[in-house]
């Protein structure tokens, strides 16, 4: 007897852990927090595993409709926290070449992990993110969205389209190649290391945005700093306090090419750049401590 149950308790473990890295950028996509998608990812486990054997035919669609549901969840109450956040709130990075989002291999699915659009979701109400994100990244069909949501599939189409249209007038999509992408920051990071302002003017759009999060835990600006002479401006700033002993390197994070900055074994920031017309629009630094660890964790096991 206890052979047995030990046999099907391992069992569900190999099939649970063959379903998480869907289920994790499932839930990362719906929360924009790595931390937060790891305990629901962790509570479905739990809840998998507590069924009655035989009593989950597939295991991938019955694992989706509780990781989803357990995300909106999480979402009714992550937008009141979010409204007071300290100054503002950009998603916790990930580093993604490893695949620990599932798989990134068309535009579409990498897109839909950036923080440019992860940002944009947050405007959607939580069953519209879940239609978009399912539909999106997940390629699923209206019916099974409905089955997953236990709405009708009418409703779920009627969802899906509203959410394109409040996403369409500033959705960020990939413009140049992978390759191009890359040159573009690394040229940044060499300027950067260098201290080179000239060659930084050259990367940076005339209006580019550059977004800073550190939650209230660290310094960062409360507010967007625009347009190209102003970045120049604070970037000198920020080189003159802390570059020195920084060490800039560049990486895949959220399915595009990111900076991470570290000071010794501490990771400092996490860069990731929106790209159009060959130049830097946007740039979303991440400096909150409580967001950086899931990455500081990749880094150290990596």
């Amino acid at each position: 007897m206890t052979t047995a149950r030990q046999t099907d308790s391992t069992g569900r473990t190999a099939e649970f852990e063959r379903h998480r890295p869907r289920m994790f950028g499932l839930a990362y996509r719906m929360l924009g927090s790595a931390e937060e998608a790891q305990d629901t990812v962790q509570d479905a486990y739990l809840r998998f595993r507590a069924t009655e054997p035989g009593s989950v035919e597939q295991s991938g669609a019955w694992l989706a409709k509780v990781v989803t549901n357990l995300c909106l969840n999480r979402l009714t109450s992550a937008r009141v926290q979010r409204e007071r956040y300290a100054g503002p709130w950009l998603p916790e990075p990930v580093l993604t070449a490893d695949g620990v989002l599932g798989p990134l291999e068309s535009a579409e699915q990498r897109d839909s992990v950036s923080a440019a659009l992860l940002v944009l979701l947050e405007r959607l109400t939580p069953t519209e993110r879940a239609v978009y994100v399912l539909r999106e990244a997940f390629a699923y069909g209206y019916r099974e969205i409905a089955g997953v949501l236990d709405l009708g599939e009418a409703n779920c189409r009627q969802l899906y389209r509203r959410s394109v249209s409040r996403l369409a007038a500033d959705e960020a999509r990939f413009e140049p190649s992978e390759r191009v992408r890359r040159e573009l920051v690394e040229a940044f990071v060499d300027a950067a290391r260098e201290g080179d302002l000239a060659h930084l003017e050259t990367v940076l759009a005339a209006d580019v945005l550059w977004w800073g999060d550190g939650g209230g835990k660290v310094t960062a600006a409360r507010r967007p700093v625009e347009g190209r002479v102003k970045v120049l401006r604070f970037l000198e700033g920020i080189a003159e306090r802390y570059l020195d002993g920084m060490e800039l390197t560049v990486a895949e994070v959220n399915g595009d090419t990111g900076l991470v900055a570290r000071h010794g074994d501490t990771l400092f920031a996490v860069v990731t750049f929106e790209v159009r017309g060959g130049v830097v629009a946007a740039a979303r630094t991440v400096l909150n401590p409580d967001k950086l660890a899931f990455m500081a964790r990749q880094l150290t096991s990596g």
